[in-house]
């Protein structure tokens, strides 16, 4: 039913398009046979959005990854830079939470581990909706920020960097992830909040530690034991299914992009504040002027210039 209902999407959509575009070329040439030059604005309002949602159509069958339209798990880790790193996570963790309210999709923090002063030192999203993997895909990799850091009482300027991990999030049906209860171990933890302070009594946060791969998640974001579990659970299965793909068709670098330090030479995107206010992505070039509206969700851009090239390239 749920392959249906995708069929079902795509064959609206682009009967949809046909009918804009045949109803457009109908208008046009009742324009011309009667020489009514007034509908003029209107037909370049209406043509200038039918081409949008075309242009839109045509960038979602370049996502035809077998886990494309799968929601999300994203991971930001803090890499160099100290205490403006930890601050350069939690901004990245409000821009990815603004592209997902944007866009209606949602998004749901899974965890969340402060840094000793301020910040985050990583931070884990699940971001639903459609092709949210094959569009969140674009931004793995290592995010570098220039500013003058607001940590330091000279007022100089500071470059910090982050690295941004995405994985597609697990199906319950999926065969290449099997967890037995004899395969994990659980621990349990007080949660941290900034500065490191046990905010806490009650150790409500979990750590999973999967014995036969070594992988290991954890989740402190909610007072719920249970519901910590839960999210650390999702977490798990979708590092899983990474590692299943990678053993049997070695896949792994394409869902989790070549694991890199976060630091000089590696990064993506450049985030600068200071002297001036750019963004620009090193992989494409796309580059935009209002960095704070990229900080605020504004990334549609950078993703679809990521997904124009890479299929340039194949």
């Amino acid at each position: 039913m749920q392959e249906l209902g995708k069929l079902q999407h795509s064959v609206e959509l682009w009967n949809g398009l046909r009918s804009q575009v045949a109803d457009l070329l109908e208008l046009t040439s009742l324009a011309i046979e009667s020489d009514d030059e007034s509908v003029a604005g209107e037909l370049t309002v209406e043509t200038a959005a039918t081409a949008a949602n075309l242009a839109k159509a045509e960038m979602e069958l370049t996502l035809s990854g077998p886990y494309d339209d799968r929601p999300a798990i994203l991971t930001i880790h803090s890499g160099a830079g100290g205490t403006d790193s930890h601050d350069w996570v939690e901004m990245l963790t409000g821009m990815y939470s603004s592209w997902a309210t944007l866009g209606s999709r949602p998004v749901q923090v899974l965890n969340t581990a402060y840094g000793d002063e301020a910040g985050l030192r990583t931070s884990t999203l699940e971001i639903g909706g459609q092709h949210a993997f094959g569009y969140l895909n674009a931004e793995v990799g290592v995010h570098r920020l220039v500013r003058i850091s607001p940590f330091d009482p000279a007022r100089r300027r500071q470059t910090s960097f982050a690295r941004v991990e995405v994985l597609p999030a697990a199906d319950d049906d999926d065969s290449e992830v099997e967890l037995r209860s004899d395969d994990l171990k659980m621990d349990f933890f007080r949660s941290s909040g900034p500065g490191g302070q046990n905010v806490q009594k009650v150790a409500s946060a979990v750590r999973l530690t999967h014995v036969p791969t070594g992988i290991v998640v954890s989740c402190q974001t909610e007072r719920s034991q249970h519901q910590n579990r839960d999210y650390a659970m999702r977490i798990l299965r979708a590092k899983l299914l990474a590692l299943r793909e990678d053993e049997r068709a070695q896949e792994l670098s394409a869902l989790r992009g070549e694991r890199v330090s976060a630091e000089w030479g590696n990064q993506i995107r450049s985030y600068v504040l200071h002297p001036y206010k750019s963004v620009k992505d090193h992989r494409t070039d796309h580059q935009m002027g209002n960095a704070d509206a990229v900080l605020a969700g504004d990334i549609d851009g950078f993703i679809e210039a990521w997904l124009v090239s890479r299929l340039g390239g194949d």
